[in-house]
């Protein structure tokens, strides 16, 4: 349909387009569905380069910028951390949900000073899930046509073939409560004087309640809602790994406690571990796509101004060049074994690229790592066994511009019972909080 599209299969290529020539390749495509329709325009991932785009990116700066801004949540996620352990203990069946509200737990609390609710599931989190599940879905180039032919957006809902039309309807209205109700939430809290320290309420404190309907209310209501970027993904660990990582554990950290943000550096493995989490399978295997704001050369290519540009993040990362026997999960091939030089940090290249880095990576790593170390300090990992035979495991995972694992049998069991007694140990040192999801109101 006249719409150029580079896929970029060479990290040096993305490299040199999306970070070095920034200037040019930081924009985003306006996907008519995702973004006008649906309304993912208003996130910062989906902003194209505006000034608007540099006012998100100012305001979150000081609060997601640096490690040191960072480090002021360790002890948030160190919690939350073990709190995931607990519940994965108690019900090893609801793995990827126990994922998903350890992410909310800590980004909701970061953005808004929102409690979850502990032993249920929680609203908000439910909510801001099914808008990533439907962000994967709408947000892939060529999904859907109103995006290739724009005219479409303005047929009567009844007509043959416009079903796209109530999906967005209902995708919007659920995109706007992620916004509106923890938005609203702090307001009421700030008024009745009970609030917690938040990214939002600082910005109230700093600036005053923004005019409804203005740029400002935007900006503040919207990168709020940008810091729930998505949950973690997961991987199997094969049996020598988790011996080799466990053994580091106990070596260096003894026994009784957990590893700490403040540990890291000691645990070489446990760092080479998630550095391999990240290669083996990165959760957005083409990240999303950039738009070029003016014609261009490279390497004898033209690229039009206009242009898709989509960086194939999963090719990067199983570079045979790059990484030896790309396919297997190889903690090892970051620490120089065996003869070899340490191979390419996959941070470089799994969060983006240029001005569209992902502004929340310093502490989505820092969960990552949080998540590895303490589930293989207290847990053993291994195959379902099932007529006195070990279930082989082929994984599998979903299509989408957010990629996550297909659903598959493991046990999971604590490592000992001073393990499990470690685990347990949260409910006495860090007591449930209550939930405020009964102050959501309806708006």
């Amino acid at each position: 349909m006249g719409q150029t599209i580079v896929i970029v299969n060479d990290a040096r290529i993305a490299t040199e387009l999306l970070s070095k020539r920034s200037a040019i390749y930081s924009s985003r495509p306006n996907l008519v569905f995702a973004s006008e329709m649906v309304g993912w325009e208003h996130i910062l991932a989906m902003q194209t380069y505006s000034d608007r785009f540099r006012a998100y990116r100012k305001a979150m700066q000081p609060y997601l910028g640096s490690e040191a801004a960072v480090a002021k949540y360790n002890a948030l996620q160190e919690i939350e951390v073990h709190r995931f352990l607990l519940r994965v203990l108690k019900d090893q069946s609801r793995f990827a949900e126990h994922i998903q509200t350890e992410a909310g737990a800590i980004i909701l609390k970061i953005a808004y000073g929102y409690t979850i609710e502990p032993h249920k599931r929680d609203p908000l989190v439910h909510i801001a899930n099914q808008a990533l599940e439907h962000f994967s879905i709408a947000g892939t180039p060529g999904a859907w046509l109103v995006d290739m032919i724009p005219a479409l957006r303005y047929v009567p809902s009844w007509f043959p073939g416009a079903k796209f039309k109530s999906i967005a309807r209902d995708w919007k209205e659920n995109l706007e409560n992620v916004a509106d109700k923890p938005y609203n939430f702090v307001r009421r809290r700030m008024d009745a004087g009970n609030h917690e320290s938040s990214y939002l309420a600082n910005i109230f404190k700093a600036e005053g309640y923004p005019v409804p309907g203005s740029e400002e209310e935007l900006v503040a209501k919207w990168t709020a809602a940008s810091l729930y970027t998505g949950g973690a993904d997961t991987v199997g660990f094969a049996p020598e790994m988790q011996r080799k990582a466990q053994d580091e554990i106990d070596r260096v950290l003894g026994a009784g406690r957990h590893p700490k943000v403040a540990d890291r550096a000691s645990l070489p493995y446990i760092d080479a571990v998630v550095k391999e989490v990240l290669r083996w399978h990165p959760v957005a295997p083409m990240g999303i796509p950039h738009m070029s704001i003016g014609d261009d050369i490279c390497e004898g290519y033209f690229i039009p101004k206009g242009s898709l540009v989509m960086p194939n993040i999963w090719a990067f990362t199983h570079d045979p060049e790059a990484y030896h026997d790309p396919m297997a999960f190889k903690p090892e091939r970051f620490l120089g074994v065996g003869g070899r030089e340490p191979e390419k940090d996959p941070h470089a290249i799994v969060f983006g690229f240029g001005r569209r880095i992902c502004p929340g990576r310093i502490l989505a790593d820092n969960t990552l790592y949080l998540s590895v170390a303490q589930s293989l300090t207290v847990f053993n990992i291994t195959k379902v066994i099932k007529n006195g035979k070990e279930v082989d495991v082929s994984p599998e995972f979903q299509a989408g511009v957010i990629s996550h694992p297909v659903p598959w049998k493991f046990d999971i069991s604590p490592r000992t019972p001073a393990h499990e007694a470690l685990i347990r140990s949260v409910e006495k040192d860090q007591p449930w909080e209550p939930s405020d999801a009964y102050d959501l109101g309806t708006s």
